[in-house]
């Protein structure tokens, strides 16, 4: 973790601002290495975050069973692992409407005149869950009035260009340098977190 400002106060400052905020969002351990620039004086800033490799997506194959009754014009799934099934419902629900979707008991879903593909449907994945948590922190992290954002991300490195006014190339060129020694850096660094007194 790096965080380069030509103030020293600043540094520190962001620093535990930085190493407080993963704590709260409780991504401390997701977190491979994150990298902050920061320049009041141009006005920029600039923060690189990059995460741990996170579990495959869970899909309905899975956790459950599905069979099409044509007759009935429904899908009958038979749960085998209910951990899954609040998601589950939430997503077929976007998808197909509550109404077509009825739930006989906590291991069967039923779904009236079916829309959806359910072979290969993701229910869970991980690494979405990660990154809305990642720029949840992302936007707690960035100095009030940095409200021009330039937006990166590649494989699992997501970075935010922030000024005042409007970004300029030598800013997103500063980025793409942070990101490239991100990705040529193999070390993980260890990211501790502020003891509470």
């Amino acid at each position: 973790m790096q965080v380069e400002c030509y103030d020293e106060t600043g540094r520190e400052v962001y620093d535990m601002i930085l190493r407080q905020i993963l704590q709260d969002v409780q991504i401390v351990r997701a977190v491979k290495d994150v990298r902050i620039y920061i320049d009041p004086r141009d006005p920029i800033f600039i923060i690189a975050i990059q995460y741990q490799k996170t579990a495959p997506p869970v899909l309905l194959d899975d956790f459950a069973e599905y069979k099409y009754d044509a007759e009935a014009n429904e899908v009958f799934i038979r749960i085998e692992d209910e951990n899954y099934l609040p998601e589950l419902l939430k997503k077929l629900w976007e998808i197909e409407g509550r109404n077509k979707i009825h739930q006989p008991s906590r291991y069967e879903v039923i779904i009236d005149d079916p829309q959806v593909k359910l072979e290969g449907l993701v229910v869970h994945d991980p690494e979405e869950d990660l990154k809305k948590k990642i720029y949840d922190a992302l936007f707690r992290i960035v100095p009030e009035g940095f409200r021009v954002m330039e937006h990166f991300s590649e494989g699992n490195i997501i970075a935010l260009t922030c000024s005042d006014e409007y970004i300029k190339e030598e800013y997103l060129e500063k980025t793409r340098k942070i990101v490239k020694e991100m990705k040529e850096n193999k070390k993980s660094y260890e990211i501790t977190t502020p003891k509470s007194s």
